[in-house]
């Protein structure tokens, strides 16, 4: 599932700091904080015909990560979606664009932890990029359990959207090492918490349940889809699930901006369920039906 690069983004404008640079020139100084120390929060959007889908959601998440980390001079969220929609146009985008927006504390006055060693104001990044969804949302994907356990709340809470993925990126060294395309991270406790980069979902008799946002992002899409289930009539729980529930389910599958809702057809070479997928496939045809009612113009 490694991604490929786009020739169409070769070209790319990025917005960095207060100013749009080409490809080749946007870049951060050695003194930002997310090169310091990974401090930095982020989002991952994804633009529709013209619209952002659940822009909203996804900015009030990142206001809400910036307060939890102690960030001074926030940009609003409309001063974000004005600067979105400038590089946006720079870059003649409107359907079919990944974007990743990145706020860091900023550039710090000499290097160090300290964030009173940031007096220059945060520094916002917004990377759009032409990029299909990033898993086979046809043939499904292949996981692994992972070794690496996802962040509880006594240590990095997961529900500040930030840059420090080192767990996540260990996971996935494990799923390529073993083949499978992506890793199921467990909690403290033994529960499946997420995949390394999406949320997790299975269906069991026809209900759905997804792991608690305890040890996991509590996603957009994720949230999203609890509330699209609820309101088809689904009965739509939040439990602990054990891999042992995982194997033996009818259906499982992930959520994620990067990836929508993709079929996994495999956990730890176990074969999930059939071909036939009647839940997933009412749900996606859902999502997608309701995707230009989400999207919020930015064009």
């Amino acid at each position: 599932m490694l991604q490929s690069f786009n020739p169409k983004n070769k070209n790319l404008k990025v917005y960095v700091g207060d100013q749009i640079y080409d490809r080749a020139d946007a870049k951060v100084s050695v003194f930002d904080s997310v090169v310091q120390g990974g401090d930095a929060i982020w989002e991952g959007l994804r633009l529709y015909t013209g619209g952002i889908f659940l822009l909203d959601r996804h900015l009030q998440r990142l206001q809400d990560s910036a307060k939890a980390m102690a960030m001074v001079d926030v940009p609003t969220s409309k001063y974000i979606t004005q600067k979105i929609s400038e590089t946006l146009k720079a870059n003649a985008m409107t359907d079919g664009v990944h974007i990743r927006l990145t706020l860091t504390r900023g550039e710090k006055i000499t290097s160090g932890m300290d964030p009173r060693l940031n007096q220059s104001g945060p520094c916002l990044i917004i990377l759009p990029e032409y990029k299909v969804p990033v898993y086979d949302n046809t043939h499904g994907i292949t996981v692994i359990t992972s070794a690496i356990r996802r962040n509880s709340p006594n240590n990095l809470d997961s529900k500040i959207h930030h840059n420090n993925l080192i767990n996540n990126i260990l996971a996935k060294i494990q799923s390529n090492v073993a083949g499978a395309d992506a890793a199921l991270m467990l909690d403290n406790y033994g529960f499946a918490a997420e995949l390394n980069g999406t949320n997790i979902f299975i269906v069991k008799g026809g209900k759905i349940y997804t792991p608690h946002a305890d040890a996991c992002l509590h996603g957009v899409t994720r949230g999203f889809i609890i509330e699209l289930a609820r309101e088809s009539g689904y009965h739509m729980e939040e439990k602990n699930i054990s891999p042992t529930e995982l194997y033996a389910a009818d259906e499982v599958f992930c959520t994620g901006t990067m990836g929508e809702l993709t079929p996994i057809t495999q956990i730890d070479g176990r074969i999930i369920g059939s071909n036939d997928r009647p839940v997933l496939a009412q749900l996606n045809k859902h999502f997608h039906d309701l995707v230009p009612k989400y999207c919020i113009p930015i064009l």
